[in-house]
């Protein structure tokens, strides 16, 4: 296409704007090793490198115009290459992408919170798979793909809470190139903070809860939160719908923010006014939900354990509703529903019945919440296994520790991903908040050590890798996946 038109017609300070009309791309990047001839180059600004200084190899390798901040001046390494300059060149960059691409599902659903964004991205998949329609979802575990008689194999698929702008923009073209017509995407406070997913036409918004995370990162809850609140100022279309979380303590923040771009709002929960939580009760296969939904009373089987999963559900029922789902043909749906991988995941019993879990929780409101959940279904002691990661924000460490302390039996702390960070270190902060605690930094170990004590009655979590199949130490990954860890250990006492 014309660079021009990938602008849509205003591609702001340029050297050279009488070429501009006349040259082609043949594709963009903001990766110089990625460049090929003909396509643009987004010389992106990083908190670890600056973009600008690839342009050169960028340009050797064939890019045509390079996309730069504001205040970039054109020198020799450029050529013939036309610099475009922008305030934000990650937003321009993004908007591009959207343009160059086209194509995207109809209908786009985006939920942001500190968890439950991928139980919620599923839960809704599923249900609009239940209603008939091609649909998937996207974030943390990849792209999944629901409403097919035979699930076609993506060609361009991504595994973070929110790819590069080129690359989710390749994927949602691809999505509705194969009749994909309902996306659920995992809206993460770095995607938005960099503008990652600007360019989608997102239609209904959906947040879960904000509790303390990533902090290494927005530095400030406050930065955290207008990080999390961009979905709903700036991404959702004018005349869409807001999904909030009326039981959570920044609802009326979401609130405000959706009230001020006049989207129309339906809210969840114990206090939700439009799908509102009576009561719970607890199964053997799950739980069943009391509640009111759109002024019908009724009475769902879930088979998923926990508060928080029921939160999950009536949020994705919720999405379903604002992209305009028949409402008792959508609650019907709740009762297939199936858990994401590495989510309160049952992964095996021990010998003498008890159960063993593992769960992504990695924030001391998600390990509260999971082990919460567990306690009804625990008849004796309930046990966990968790670290925290490194090159994190630490002052969620004792705080996690705490919980440990406040809401399991037994805990043992280990190592999680270390990173850079002495794993010992990384436990001595957690062990200040338990220190009642068994402390085994080999994570193996610490799983083989807990099911072996564990007793007719019991039940075992371990929490923090969820889905993960490997853990970092420095700056490699091993191959660890906690599912694989537990099975081997049950194995080992089996008799």
């Amino acid at each position: 296409m014309r660079l021009i038109d990938a602008f849509n017609g205003d591609i702001g300070p340029v050297d050279n704007r009488a070429l501009i009309g006349e040259r082609q791309i043949n594709g963009l990047t903001c990766d110089s090793r990625r460049v090929e001839p003909g396509f643009l180059f987004a010389a992106l600004p990083g908190t670890q490198v600056d973009g600008r200084d690839y342009i050169a190899q960028a340009v050797a390798n064939g890019a045509v115009a390079v996309l730069a901040e504001m205040g970039t001046e054109r020198s020799a390494e450029l050529g013939d290459a036309a610099l475009i300059t922008t305030e934000n060149p990650r937003q321009k960059y993004a908007e591009v992408a959207a343009r160059y691409f086209e194509r995207q599902p109809e209908t786009i659903a985006a939920v942001t919170g500190t968890n439950g964004k991928t139980s919620v991205a599923g839960f809704l998949r599923q249900i609009w798979a239940g209603l008939g329609h091609r649909t998937a979802s996207a974030g943390t575990l990849g792209v999944d793909l629901a409403g097919f008689d035979e699930t076609p194999e993506l060609k361009h698929g991504f595994n973070l809470t929110t790819p590069d702008s080129v690359d989710l923009h390749c994927s949602l073209r691809e999505l509705s190139d194969l009749g994909v017509k309902h996306l659920a995407i995992e809206a993460s406070s770095h995607g938005l903070d960099q503008y990652r997913l600007d360019g989608l036409r997102i239609t209904a918004a959906a947040f879960t809860n904000l509790t303390r995370d990533h902090l290494d990162y927005h530095e400030t809850f406050d930065a955290y939160l207008d990080a999390k609140t961009r979905l709903f100022t700036d991404l959702v279309v004018d005349g869409g719908v807001a999904v909030i979380n009326a039981d959570d303590p920044y609802a009326d923040a979401f609130r405000q923010v959706a009230q001020a771009r006049g989207l129309r709002m339906l809210s969840y929960g114990e206090n939700g006014s439009d799908l509102k939580l009576l009561g719970l009760t607890a199964t053997s296969s799950g739980q069943t939900l009391d509640a009111k939904i759109l002024g019908k009373h009724v009475q769902i089987a879930l088979p998923l354990t926990g508060t928080f999963q029921a939160m999950n559900a009536l949020c994705a029922l919720g999405l379903a509703f604002a992209a305009g789902a028949n409402r008792d043909h959508a609650i019907e749906c709740l009762s297939t529903l199936q858990g994401a991988p590495g989510r309160v995941q049952h992964v095996d019993d021990h010998p003498s019945g008890a159960a063993i879990y593992v769960d992504y929780a990695h924030t001391p409101d998600a390990l509260e919440s999971v082990l919460r959940a567990l306690r009804p279904h625990t008849q004796n002691r309930l046990h966990v296994v968790f670290g925290c990661g490194g090159d994190r924000d630490p002052g969620k460490r004792p705080e996690m520790g705490a919980v440990a302390a406040n809401f399991a039996d037994e805990a043992i702390v280990t190592d999680d991903n270390p990173r850079s960070e002495d794993p010992a270190a990384i436990r001595h902060e957690i062990m200040k908040a338990c220190p009642e605690a068994l402390e085994i930094g080999a994570r193996d170990m610490a799983i083989a050590k807990a099911i072996a004590g564990l007793q007719a009655g019991d039940l075992l979590v371990v929490a923090g890798k969820g889905h993960e199949t490997g853990q970092i130490v420095g700056d490699e990954v091993h191959p660890f996946d906690d599912a694989a860890v537990i099975r081997k250990a049950v194995q080992a006492v089996a008799p």
